[in-house]
């Protein structure tokens, strides 16, 4: 029992030796004992110690028996009986501590309910008003999650979704008007993490027909726990076992379409934990192959499992470019305890509980970036903490904070981002600017915090005006303000990630972020207690290309249903110079500039037409070329220069068309509105094929660039045709497999192989990729010009090369003249294509570089094979005329002439040409003869 009195407490009472606290104590037993002697069963009164707050006396009254009328009764007479000693200050609260503990259930798993019951009190303690109940002393208040029942002599803790850190020392009391009836119960050991089952739980499987196909099945959980397999009739399956994982061998038997078999994996104790796979077997082609969601035909849906820690699954729909993923709750479980416990945050726990939210982050932080469920979480867990945070937030919360959102806000996290803005009932990037600015208004003082990404200022010492200039990307300036103003400033650098770019102008029925602008500078918040109404602020562009339609911007959160764009009301765009953005506003919150993308909208049809057609074109050029290099092959690869002319000629030919098919696949990629960003698997593959052919047709190029150098410059070397063939294809295609697979291993680690959005393309702004075709294919149109020059030069001073045999010496003219025209035009191409990097925003470039790069295959086709006369001549030789007979002697003369879909090739050469044939029909042991003059 407890009463307070009306006294000055001093440091001497704490000390049970001094004199001070035995007169005390005694002279307060003495008036006790009066007084409770007279209850039914009593033995004695004893003081136990004084606590601060006046003086607080903590007594024990002993007795055989508790009746609650005598006990109420004395303890009204106990404030008179003190008169003497001090006044006591409220009511006698009696207190009884029972040895029984609360009920608890023996095991209690994560994401259950449990249920702890304190009482009935074992002695009459009078009729109970209430209970109070707390955990490791901190009070338990009521919510959505944890419930409180008291009725009659019994109260009941209700605590759903149950998580680890709701462990611990419980404590309950039942409040009387006479006596609180007082329980604990330790936790501790009884609530233990579930199992998570891990599996794909639906199987699309293709059924080829091969005897004895099989699908292996495989489930794993966490240790300590085990799994086996159950066929559909709660059969068991005999499973093979590795670590936490067992993996079942289902043998498909006659394929038949429409087929769906289900199995469940259990966990072996405890048994309510399950989950079912369902096998759905198809024989028609799949469409959509991966090693994480399998096979699949259009409109199949794929859902597996996620990575080991983390809860939930991904769930992915088959279309014509792939896998396309619709759902992802795979969210790391050690946050997701977090999420939960926040939901009931009291103000007192924050700085722990922030503490440990930092830890935990940085702890996972290679999970978080390619989970968007768990960024969602921590975006929760940070609103929860806003919302309580209702007194002075310090420094040290403040940091701990800070570098939680470090690294949710990382260029790696992009996607996952993406994903996110495109879902309309979720507006986790406002919500997490939304609690930055609410936690920097409850900051105090001087303050620096710094992360890699973040960086915050508070300042509250000026001269008449603020002026601050943020890591040398963000410069602030507001003229005349009054004493007693404080600024505080948060930098976010890679905030561009994160926010989505709709402005207040956006469609609100179309995707939520397909925009034409790109957030082209860091994001600061600037929150203030003065009025301000004006301000100025420059921002360094973080792309130095994107030239047009600058737009100054702050974040308005109510405006698109709640989920918040950028406006511009209030803020003027002043200059563009140097890279610098200036900006004039009357207000403060959030801001940072908008920028039109960099491919000007209004010329993106126009380009796609041009494209489309030109590759089209292309397409067709390039299997012409190949058929008719296919039809003169015999007869144009006798010597060895001749055949390697033709190989290298046939082998660009080639890789341009591959190439050209993986643009087509890459575009309808890139183009669909529900993937985008671009998936980076799909998009990935058809990138690596694009880079790599478009670079083996340069090499073909030097190819034919190096033989050009080696018949005319070292005339009297000889090399066989198969050494020729082996070097040819080890420059053609080993060198641009070597730096194809060096870019990928050096810029996917870190997400910056490919374009973010948009196409499916070499990234330019994060990591150069693109140099990595850019830099050899301007270095080998290098080298080939310069090779023409010498060639040219050499043939002029010799007579065009007095030691080659005259079939070699027409080959050399014919590379010479491929060569001459075929690199100024790819390097004009590619000059372009470095062009539109620079300048963006250059209609002419654009069109420019589209028309060029899109007619490649017909360049080839025209200036590599048809302006070789000698194929002219086969092709008008060959061609089925209305006067053949069995035996005829044939005469042509004008040779070209005969040919009339050829005609306007001589008539644009502005060439003559004579061709004397004489051939002996039906004989098969008499060559042909053949006269050429070139007038």
């Amino acid at each position: 029992m407890s009463m307070k009195l009306d006294k000055q407490f001093t440091a001497a009472l704490n000390d049970a030796t001094s004199s001070e606290y035995k007169n005390l104590k005694l002279n307060i037993e003495s008036v006790l004992n009066e007084q409770y002697k007279v209850i039914t069963g009593f033995i004695g009164v004893s003081v136990n110690g004084f606590r601060e707050g006046s003086i607080i006396t903590d007594f024990v009254v002993q007795t055989t028996q508790v009746k609650p009328t005598e006990m109420a009764k004395v303890n009204q007479k106990i404030p008179d009986a003190m008169k003497s000693i001090a006044a006591v200050i409220g009511s006698i609260t009696a207190d009884y501590n029972s040895q029984t503990p609360i009920s608890i259930p023996q095991i209690t798993y994560t994401g259950t309910s449990m249920t702890l019951t304190c009482g009935p009190p074992e002695i009459n303690v009078g009729q109970i008003n209430g209970s109070e109940w707390t955990l490791n002393r901190g009070e338990i208040t009521e919510s959505a999650r944890i419930k409180v029942n008291t009725s009659g002599m019994v109260s009941m803790l209700t605590v759903d979704n149950v998580i680890l850190a709701d462990t611990g020392i419980y404590e309950c009391t039942l409040i009387s008007e006479v006596i609180n009836f007082t329980q604990k119960g330790d936790t501790t050991n009884k609530i233990q993490q579930a199992p998570i089952i891990q599996l794909q739980s639906i199987v699309n499987v293709y059924c080829n027909g091969t005897e004895g196909q099989k699908q292996p099945l495989e489930c794993c959980v966490q240790s300590p726990y085990t799994v086996t397999w159950f066929s559909s009739t709660n059969a068991p399956l005999v499973s093979k076992s590795e670590k936490n994982c067992i993996t079942y061998d289902y043998v498909l038997g006659s394929c038949s379409g429409g087929q769906q078999i289900n199995f469940v994996c259990k966990v072996d104790n405890p048994k309510d934990y399950n989950k079912t796979t369902v096998i759905k077997i198809f024989t028609q082609v799949p469409t959509c192959v991966d090693t994480h969601y399998g096979s699949g035909r259009v409109g199949d849906i794929s859902r597996i499992g996620c990575d080991v820690g983390q809860d939930g699954s991904r769930t992915a729909v088959c279309q014509q470019t792939g896998w396309t993923l619709l759902q992802d709750t795979c969210i790391v479980t050690a946050i997701n305890n977090l999420l939960i416990f926040s939901t009931n945050l009291k103000e007192a726990q924050v700085p722990d509980f922030v503490a440990n939210l930092s830890s935990t982050v940085q702890n996972v932080k290679d999970k978080i970036a390619t989970s968007s469920a768990t960024i969602s979480a921590i975006v929760d867990i940070l609103n929860n903490i806003a919302n309580v945070s209702i007194g002075v937030v310090t420094a040290r919360v403040m940091e701990n904070v800070l570098e939680t959102v470090d690294v949710v806000i990382g260029s790696e996290s992009r996607q996952s981002w993406t994903f996110l803005n495109e879902n309309r009932t979720s507006n986790a990037s406002s919500a997490l600017l939304g609690s930055m600015e609410t936690l920097s208004e409850r900051l105090v003082g001087e303050i620096v915090l710094e992360t890699p990404r973040i960086l915050l200022k508070r300042n509250t010492t000026f001269n008449n005006s603020f002026t601050v200039n943020l890591n040398n990307s963000i410069s602030i300036d507001v003229p005349k303000i009054n004493s007693n103003v404080s600024f505080t400033t948060i930098t976010f650098s890679t905030l561009n990630n994160v926010m989505p770019t709709r402005n207040s102008s956006f469609n609100t029925t179309s995707n939520y972020t397909v925009t034409d602008n790109a957030i082209n500078a860091a994001v600061v918040l600037v929150k203030t207690n003065a009025v301000v109404q004006n301000v100025t602020l420059s921002f360094n562009k973080l792309n130095s290309s994107l030239l047009l339609n600058p737009q100054c911007v702050f974040w308005n959160f109510k405006l698109f249903n709640q989920s918040g764009v950028w406006d511009d009301e209030g803020c003027t765009f002043v200059s563009d110079v140097n890279n610098t953005v200036t900006c004039s506003c009357n207000h403060l919150t959030s801001f940072s500039i908008l920028m039109a993308t960099d491919i000007p909208p209004d010329l993106r049809e126009a380009l796609d037409i041009i494209t489309y057609i030109g590759v089209g074109i292309s397409l067709a050029s390039l299997v012409i070329c190949l058929i008719i290099e296919g039809y003169v092959w015999k007869e144009m690869t006798r010597n060895s220069t001749s055949f390697m002319r033709h190989v290298s000629i046939v082998n660009t030919a080639l890789s341009l068309l591959i190439a050209d098919i993986c643009f087509i696949i890459g575009a309808s990629i890139a183009k669909n509105p529900l993937e985008n960003p671009v998936p980076v698997g799909p998009c990935s593959t058809a990138t690596f094929f694009m880079h790599f052919f478009y670079l083996a047709l340069f090499f073909w190029m030097l190819v034919s660039g190096l033989l050009l150098f080696y018949r005319t410059v070292m005339v009297f070397s000889h090399m066989s045709k198969s050494t020729m063939l082996a070097i040819g294809f080890l420059l053609g295609y080993g060198c641009p497999l070597i730096i194809a697979v060096i870019t990928v291993a050096v810029t996917a680690p870190g997400n910056g192989y490919i374009k973010a959005d948009n196409a499916c393309w070499l990234n330019w702004i994060q990591t150069r990729a693109l140099l990595a075709l850019v830099i050899p294919a301007l270095t080998i149109i290098f080298i080939n010009i310069i090779i023409v020059i010498v060639v040219l030069f050499k043939m002029l001073r010799r007579g065009v090369g007095d030691a080659t045999q005259r079939n070699e010496k027409q080959t050399l003219v014919v590379i010479v003249r491929c060569l001459a025209i075929l690199t100024p035009l790819f390097g004009l191409t590619w000059a372009l294509g470095v062009g539109t990097i620079i300048s963006s925003t250059d209609k002419g470039i654009h069109i420019a570089f589209a028309f060029f790069n899109s007619l490649q295959g017909f360049f080839i086709l025209v200036f590599g094979t048809l302006f070789d006369s000698k194929i002219r001549s086969i092709l008008s030789r060959k061609l089925p005329t209305a006067s053949t007979g069995s035996n005829t002697t044939r005469s042509t003369s004008g040779g070209i002439s005969s040919l009339p879909g050829l005609n306007w090739i001589n008539q644009m050469r502005g060439r003559r040409y004579m061709y004397r044939v004489s051939e002996a029909a039906n004989s098969s042991s008499t060559g042909a003869s053949e006269s050429f003059v070139n007038i």
